[in-house]
């Protein structure tokens, strides 16, 4: 789908020297190309069904609203750390630039719950192995995550399917 990579802004060395940032504004501003994007996304799941969508803080939150409303289920935030009010369970992982941690209520999913885990963008896969820990915690079937972009270089989304998650991705770099 090149459609979306003409979308999407690439900023050279940011946060650091040598990173190729993918930024996801760009495609999000535009109406038809973000309408088509949450088509697309929803075409990905058409006759499945889940209990909740997951986006991973922050764009994924975007993308999971809108793919919530698309196939009408509850939608439920994954955050970094301090940022829910209620008790949760907390999961570290690393990034290509660091250490962080992801939060999760601990009433947010439930057991037997079909979920699909949503981000804009997999690079180490970090992030969404923390997120997958999270929800597997609270006894929730993941089986399936969508993102964007898939940075396939650096593997994440092969991590993410050696967890047993069916992967989909509308494009590469």
């Amino acid at each position: 789908m090149s459609w979306i990579k003409d979308h999407i802004r690439t900023v050279p060395d940011y946060p650091l020297a040598g990173i190729q940032y993918r930024d996801m504004t760009t495609l999000f501003q535009d109406a038809v190309a973000f309408n088509r994007l949450a088509d697309e996304l929803a075409a990905q799941y058409e006759g499945r069904s889940f209990d909740k969508v997951v986006g991973i803080e922050a764009r994924g939150f975007i993308l999971g609203g809108v793919l919530a409303d698309r196939l009408q289920t509850g939608f439920v935030p994954i955050r970094k750390a301090d940022k829910l009010p209620y008790e949760t369970r907390t999961q570290a992982y690393k990034k290509e630039y660091g250490t962080d941690f992801l939060e999760l209520h601990v009433d947010a999913v439930s057991p037997g719950e079909n979920v699909l885990l949503v981000d804009d963008l997999i690079a180490t896969g970090g992030t969404a192995e923390a997120a997958i820990k999270l929800l597997r915690e609270g006894e929730a079937i993941v089986a399936d995550a969508c993102f964007i972009v898939d940075l396939s270089n650096l593997g994440g989304a092969d991590l993410v399917r050696a967890q047993g998650v069916q992967v989909a991705c509308l494009t590469s770099y």
